[in-house]
């Protein structure tokens, strides 16, 4: 078995470069696995490879809960809750825990289902568009799209899928921010956790009293989740709803508006999904027993972290992976993960940046951006990789 002896840095997203970091590369060309030191000081094991990374993401000795020793933590904050402190949190449960949340869960997230949902996005878009507009009457045309459609459209999406008014939108958004940033503190967490969860338990009992067609009133009728579970799940949805899908749709405009000519095709959302990998470092695992990934002794209570963005700018699996490009139409990446956790919203996800591209362009022909890419602020401070602002004029 192959054994890295060099210990390295972990591998942070660099401003002002919008791919995968560059040591991903290299790691990939290293026999076994790369030992690392995370943020929070405790040590892993990187994986970069697009089958090694499959493989640890689908091997029962590789555990997703945060409640066994040596889980890794991504900062100095926290991590990935636990289900003391967070009940419902179903992404940091094994089968068959996990089990239970996505058998209630899955029948709302189908191709099928999706595809009746898509009139209901295309007016949330729309009606964001409107908005737009209308301010640019006053700002002279100019916008920033992150800030005023980026972010409206999947808290807007979600949020209504849970049932949460319109008006509250606000509320969650800033509060999600605190909970994805590494740079938050305790305090602040801890903070917006709280307001979170006691919104959410509000609710749930107006729904346990008066059910509707809503994803709460969805998990409450199944009964098969505790109100607790169901509030974490519901807080799960929103962060996962919002932040993942707001990070791709603000790259891939980006990516659009350099590239004129993938405007319109529809493939550019597979390809954004591929290349950007914003969710990079989000599947923390730790080996639960003694297992070989990849020609490399993983010891029992060792921390692991499958690296998405390395597995999908791995040159085995992706011709010139490094290259943006839609005519390439493949799906099977990794970015939404993969085996029993891959992200149950993936459909959804995919129908939101279909329209949202679309139409955009098709309202806004001549929208184009106003500063350079390399003025662009990317967001490299937490674990959700994206854009604090797109600013464009039409």
């Amino acid at each position: 078995m192959a054994m890295s002896a060099e210990l390295v840095d972990f591998p942070l997203r660099r401003p002002g470069n919008p791919g995968p970091p560059p040591e991903y590369t290299s790691y990939r060309e290293r026999e076994g696995l790369v030992w690392s030191t995370m943020p929070t000081g405790a040590r892993v094991w990187l994986v970069t490879r697009y089958e090694e990374v499959r493989a640890v993401l689908t091997n029962p000795k590789i555990s997703s809960n945060p409640a066994h020793p040596g889980f890794p933590s991504t900062g100095r904050t926290g991590g990935v809750p636990s289900q003391d402190q967070i009940p419902g949190w179903f992404v940091a449960l094994d089968p068959p825990e996990h089990d239970r949340f996505r058998k209630a869960l899955i029948p709302e997230f189908t191709v099928r289902r999706v595809r009746q949902l898509r009139p209901a996005i295309q007016e949330v878009v729309d009606g964001v568009i409107d908005a737009l507009v209308e301010k640019g009457k006053e700002t002279g045309n100019t916008a920033d799209l992150v800030a005023d459609f980026v972010t409206p459209v999947p808290s807007l999406v979600i949020s209504a899928l849970l049932g949460v008014p319109k008006i509250d939108r606000g509320f969650f958004e800033s509060r999600i921010r605190s909970l994805v940033s590494l740079n938050a503190s305790h305090d602040e967490r801890d903070e917006a956790t709280r307001l979170i969860m006691r919104y959410l338990n509000r609710l749930i009992r107006i729904r346990q009293k008066r059910p509707g067609d809503d994803l709460i009133s969805v998990m409450l009728k199944s009964e098969a989740l505790s109100p607790m579970e169901i509030s974490g799940a519901s807080m799960l949805l929103l962060i996962a709803g919002q932040e993942t899908t707001a990070s791709n749709m603000a790259l891939g405009l980006m990516t659009l508006l350099m590239n004129r000519q993938w405007i319109g095709d529809e493939r550019v959302v597979e390809e954004v999904l591929r290349y950007y990998s914003v969710a990079d470092f989000v599947s923390l695992r730790v080996a639960t027993d003694d297992v070989e990934i990849g020609g490399q002794l993983v010891k029992k209570g060792e921390g692991v972290v499958p690296l998405v963005g390395g597995a999908n700018h791995d040159e085995s699996a992706f011709e010139c992976p490094h290259k943006f490009d839609p005519e390439r139409s493949v799906r099977h990446h990794v970015a939404f993960g993969y085996g029993v956790h891959q992200c149950l919203g993936q459909n959804l996800v995919r129908a939101e940046l279909d329209i949202a591209y679309r139409t955009l362009f098709e309202r806004l022909p001549e929208v184009a951006m106003a500063v350079g890419v390399e003025e662009l602020p990317f967001r490299c401070d937490g674990v959700i990789f994206g854009l604090n602002s797109l600013p464009v004029r039409w």
